[in-house]
């Protein structure tokens, strides 16, 4: 494939789901990704798109949200790798609040096995994933109905959750920073996720590498009220990813590495410095995941950084 062919299918892609991973771009091109990285980089010399970490966006994508059909589409392989991950946090008999969003949804799909379980959330497609579990019970809030990510929001949200208290919150967002810590595009959005932070004892933030580094308008959760971080392993060549990942560890957030083959991918935690919070390790449905016996974990964020 010609170049000038290769850059106007990238583009395609990228007006179609409005940001697109290096990694799938590379895979439906049937490329390299250093080759795709540099397509990109002569799309972005001519205003066509922008660069974030580890993939590409439409102009104007520090305010611009994409579409629920958009966001489905993107790192689809890493959304189901970190969703496992993250259901194995989940203990039967614990009441936990879920957030809108697609990594959250696939998580929702997972946590209908757990015994006991009580979710809150105002993301309908949560909702949906769990309307099935008869051994989980659902708790909606109130709020109106925002259509582009098929979640309830405003006053009617916010005021439902007043006095909440639960275990954890498991939370999404469209960028993540070690400086800002999560954000969103939406203003409502980010209000009701502050309010949804407030319920719970810990929070949980579910973000796959291309979110790594990417800031956007509304902060919702302030990095050092981030208990843990569930994230994909960053391409080898993506050093502002595994940067970034080190500069959350320093401050404190406990980072939880799963691969990105899908649900099949080995799942693991990486004990990082700093860490301001213990666990007794991980659980999955058959039962708590032994502690990772490897003497080189702590260093494992250092080692992405310097592929």
């Amino acid at each position: 494939m010609f170049a000038a062919e290769r850059r106007q299918l990238i583009l395609e892609m990228v007006r179609a789901n409005g940001a697109v991973s290096l990694r799938e771009l590379a895979r439906v091109v049937q490329t390299s990704e250093v080759t795709v990285r540099r397509d990109v980089r002569a799309l972005e010399a001519e205003g066509l798109l922008d660069r974030r970490h580890g993939g590409a966006v439409l102009p104007g994508g520090f305010t611009r949200e994409s579409g629920f059909p958009q966001k489905s589409l993107s790192a689809t392989a890493e959304k189901t790798a970190i969703a496992d991950l993250a259901a194995a946090l989940v203990e039967e008999g614990e009441a936990i609040v879920v957030g809108a969003g697609t990594t959250t949804q696939e998580l929702a799909r997972r946590l209908a096995r757990v015994p006991g379980l009580t979710v809150v959330t105002n993301s309908l497609l949560v909702a949906q994933a769990l309307a099935h579990a008869n051994r989980v019970e659902v708790v909606m809030t109130g709020g109106t109905l925002r259509g582009s990510n098929y979640a309830l929001v405003g006053s009617g949200a916010e005021q439902s959750l007043q006095g909440l208290r639960v275990s954890r919150a498991f939370l999404s967002g469209s960028g993540l920073t070690a400086e800002r810590g999560l954000s969103t595009s939406n203003m409502l959005s980010a209000s009701v996720d502050r309010a949804l932070v407030q319920a719970a004892a810990e929070v949980v933030v579910l973000a796959d590498h291309t979110k790594l580094g990417t800031d956007t308008m509304f902060q919702t959760v302030p990095t050092d009220v981030i208990t843990r971080l569930v994230t994909d392993e960053p391409p080898a060549h993506d050093d502002r990813a595994a940067t970034e990942l080190q500069a959350l560890a320093d401050q404190g957030v406990q980072i939880a590495v799963a691969g990105a083959a899908g649900a099949t991918a080995a799942r693991h935690e990486v004990p990082l410095p700093g860490q301001r919070r213990t666990r007794t390790g991980l659980r999955s449905a058959a039962g708590p995941l032994a502690p990772d016996p490897l003497p080189d974990r702590p260093a494992r964020v250092a080692d992405l950084r310097r592929r």
